[in-house]
C-alpha cells in the first residue's frame, strides 16, 4: 500500500487508524453480522454510536453542557440559510463580517431571506487578512453576528473571537473545528462540514445553545428547523449514518491524542514548517495573508510566476505530495494541513520548497 501526502482542501486526508478501523468494521460491525452502512438508523447500534459523538463532542470542547449537537445533511453551505431563517424574527437583522469567499456566500444567502448588513470586509485587502475590532461596524440591534473562522481559499483565520458586549455570535467553522482550543460560551451556534477535519463528506455539524432551540422561526421547512433536529436527536429522517460513524472514530482519535490542546500543538509546529520556508526563501516564495493572521490550517502563497506554479505543482505530485494547487479564483499554491496531515508530510513539503527553489530560484 502506498499512501500519498494529501494537502487537499475537502474532502481531505483522514487519520489512517481510523481508515483501518473502518475497513476492519466494514463487512461486519461488531458482530451484527451487518456493516455499518446496513443497520437501522433506529437500531441501539446506530443510537449508541450517534450518542457517543455528541458526548464526545461536549467532552472535547467543555463547558457544553448548555449546548446541543446536531448532525444533519446538506453541507454548511445549506446553514448559510437554515442560520437566518431559523434565528431572525421579522423586522429584525444580522451583521455579516466577510472575510473570504465563503463568509460572502453566507451574507449573499442570507440576504435573499432577511435583512442582513455588511460589518466589515476586507476584500479591497483581496481578503489578506482579519479585521481589527475598531473596524467593526455593527447595526444598533442585531440578532447575530456572523463570521467565517478560517478562510481556506486566501489562508487566514482568527486568531481571536470579537468581544461583541453580549450579542449572539455565530461562526461557520468548517475549516479549522476542533483544530484547537475555544470558548464555546463565546458562540450562540457553531456550524461545518466535517469533511476537513472530522471525517467524510456529507454530515454538517451545527452546535446550538438549547435556550436558542425554543426561539427558532416554526414557520420554515421542516427540514430546516433546529429545534426538530434536536427533539429527534437528529434522527428527524435517516441521517448521513455512514459519515456520522466516521465522524465518532475521529473524536475518539482526537480524544485518545491528547484532545484539542494537543492537536493544536501539533498545528502549530506543522504550520511553522512550511511558513519558515516561505518566510527563508527570500521572496521566491510569497505568503498571501498578513504574518499576525495566517491560518494553521491552509498556507497560502505564490511563486515568482504562474509557470513555475504549474511545474512546482507538477514536480510535488510526483514526490507524492499532491492536492497543492491554489483555489482557481486566486491560482498560486494552497497546502492544506488539517488534523489528519502528518507531521511527516509536512516536513516532506517544506523540504521540497527548498528543493524546488535551489534548482529555479
Amino acid at each position: 500500500m502506498e499512501r500519498v501526502f494529501n494537502f487537499n482542501p475537502g474532502p481531505a486526508t483522514l487519520p489512517l487508524e481510523v481508515l483501518m478501523e473502518v475497513q476492519s468494521e466494514l463487512l461486519d460491525f461488531h458482530g451484527s453480522g451487518m456493516s455499518v452502512m446496513e443497520i437501522s438508523h433506529r437500531s441501539k447500534d446506530f443510537e449508541a454510536i450517534i450518542g457517543e459523538a455528541e458526548s464526545s463532542m461536549k467532552e472535547l470542547i467543555g463547558g457544553a453542557d448548555d449546548y446541543r449537537v446536531l448532525f444533519l445533511g446538506g453541507g454548511a453551505s445549506t446553514q448559510f440559510a437554515a442560520v437566518p431563517l431559523n434565528l431572525v424574527p421579522a423586522g429584525r437583522e444580522a451583521d455579516y463580517i466577510l472575510t473570504g469567499s465563503f463568509a460572502e456566500k453566507a451574507y449573499e444567502e442570507a440576504a435573499k431571506l432577511v435583512k442582513a448588513n455588511i460589518a466589515a470586509n476586507t476584500k479591497a485587502d483581496r481578503h489578506n487578512r482579519i479585521p481589527k475590532a475598531a473596524e467593526l461596524q455593527l447595526s444598533a440591534n442585531p440578532v447575530y453576528v456572523h463570521l467565517c473562522s478560517n478562510n481556506t481559499i486566501c489562508g487566514t483565520q482568527w486568531q481571536s473571537f470579537p468581544e461583541l458586549k453580549g450579542i449572539p455570535l455565530v461562526a461557520d467553522m468548517s475549516s479549522d473545528i476542533f483544530s484547537r482550543g475555544f470558548d464555546i460560551q463565546k458562540f450562540s451556534l457553531i456550524y461545518a462540514g466535517a469533511q476537513k477535519n472530522l471525517g467524510p463528506s456529507g454530515v454538517t455539524l451545527v452546535i446550538i445553545r438549547k435556550e436558542l432551540l425554543e426561539q427558532v422561526n416554526k414557520n420554515i421547512p421542516t427540514m430546516l428547523r433546529y429545534d426538530i433536529h434536536a427533539k429527534n436527536d437528529s434522527m428527524y429522517n435517516t441521517p448521513p449514518c455512514f459519515s456520522i460513524y466516521i465522524v465518532n472514530l475521529i473524536l475518539r482519535w482526537l480524544k485518545n491524542n491528547g484532545g484539542l490542546p494537543a492537536m493544536e500543538k501539533r498545528n502549530r509546529e506543522k504550520a511553522a514548517l512550511i511558513y519558515d520556508a516561505i518566510d527563508g526563501s527570500g521572496g521566491f516564495y510569497k505568503g498571501h495573508a498578513l504574518l499576525e493572521d495566517r491560518s494553521l490550517m491552509n498556507v497560502t502563497y505564490r511563486l515568482p510566476s504562474e509557470d513555475l506554479e504549474k511545474a512546482f505543482v507538477a514536480e510535488a505530485k510526483q514526490q507524492a505530495l499532491i492536492g497543492l494547487n491554489g483555489h482557481r479564483s486566486v491560482g498560486g499554491i494552497r497546502a492544506s494541513i488539517y488534523n489528519a496531515m502528518t507531521l511527516e508530510g509536512c516536513k516532506a513539503l517544506a523540504e521540497f520548497m527548498k528543493e524546488f527553489q535551489s534548482k529555479n530560484g
